[in-house]
């Protein structure tokens, strides 16, 4: 098994082969490369989504690509090509590896292109934005779903929108490697971060849930990602009628919690054990089996009311 925590995974050895999309061409592993002048290597100048497939279609995949163009155009970044495009370039380099049920997990990264000298100025980018999609032979761990997480509150903040703003899918994920890295050392699966105020904001790579008396609850949404996992359990669990609130809550709240689980594309719904060494439950609790029942449920209904686009050729290099 490889990762930890919520990114648990079976190494699969068809990854040391897979074929890699940079710009349109398929590339072996060993020879997918960009330029060291690359914004997103020089400066973490991009944004990116995680996605999976699911019975040979891409779970969410409107919600993704909306949150993509969005950051990008927050950020000033033309992506140079639409929509169609790049879920044409999704498909085909699925295809291309032969992966056409599930079991895989794409990372698609914008960066905003190459520039003419190491300097922060979008001026200086000389060529389109960078477009890479790596796909990968990834399954959550199969004690994923019922493993019991623990999670350490670091002394990283989730910072101001003014400084830079947690809402955004970019690359420079430097603030929650550091809680990650913290939290490592503590010897915890995530770190739990707080915002400016003290109040839980989320996970270094995950959204964070609590459950008190029966209902639901996780941070206002202020200070962390757009999350898609979040989102759609919020949606699920409302139209399940649990109660279900985004609101301030403490640490306080957190020890004293009845339940906690954390969401994220990879892997889905995960229950929470510890919290600072604070007991929360020694089993996977009702609400966290319930609602990863519902979110299964979600992604079977969503990826069988798409459209797969036709099957390309590879385009290998």
């Amino acid at each position: 098994m490889e990762g930890r925590g919520t990114h648990s995974y079976l190494p699969d050895p068809r990854n040391a082969a897979i074929l890699i999309d940079v710009n349109g061409e398929h590339f072996a592993r060993e020879e997918a490369k960009v330029s060291v002048f690359d914004s997103g290597f020089m400066l973490g100048d991009g944004v990116w989504e995680g996605i999976r497939l699911h019975r040979g279609r891409l779970a969410f995949l409107d919600r993704h690509l909306d949150r993509l163009y969005r950051g990008a155009k927050a950020i000033a970044m033309d992506i140079g090509v639409d929509r169609a495009e790049l879920e044409r370039r999704l498909y085909a380099v699925l295809d291309a590896n032969g992966m056409d049920d599930g079991g895989a997990h794409l990372r698609l990264m914008v960066t905003r292109g190459i520039r003419s000298t190491p300097y922060q100025d979008p001026r200086v980018v000389v060529t389109p934005a960078t477009i890479v999609i790596i796909p990968e032979w990834k399954e959550p761990a199969p004690e994923t779903a019922t493993r019991m997480l623990d999670l350490a509150t670091v002394h990283v903040r989730r910072g101001y929108p003014d400084v830079q703003d947690p809402m955004l899918n970019s690359h420079s994920k430097l603030n929650c490697i550091t809680a990650c890295i913290q939290a490592t050392q503590a010897g915890a699966d995530e770190g739990l971060m707080l915002d400016p105020h003290g109040f839980v904001a989320t996970c270094n790579s995950t959204h964070f849930f609590i459950v008190r008396d029966g209902e639901v609850w996780t941070s206002s949404g202020d200070y962390c990602l757009d999350g898609i996992t979040r989102g759609v359990v919020l949606e699920i669990a409302r139209a399940a009628g649990i109660p279900t609130f985004e609101r301030n809550f403490s640490l306080t709240h957190v020890y004293g919690a009845d339940e906690a689980f954390t969401t994220g594309t990879f892997a889905g719904v995960a229950p929470v054990g510890t919290v600072d060494g604070r007991v929360l439950d020694k089993e996977r609790g009702p609400m966290v089996e319930r609602l990863q029942q519902l979110y299964l449920e979600r992604i079977g209904a969503d990826v069988s009311a798409r459209e797969r686009p036709l099957r390309q050729s590879s385009g290998q290099a």
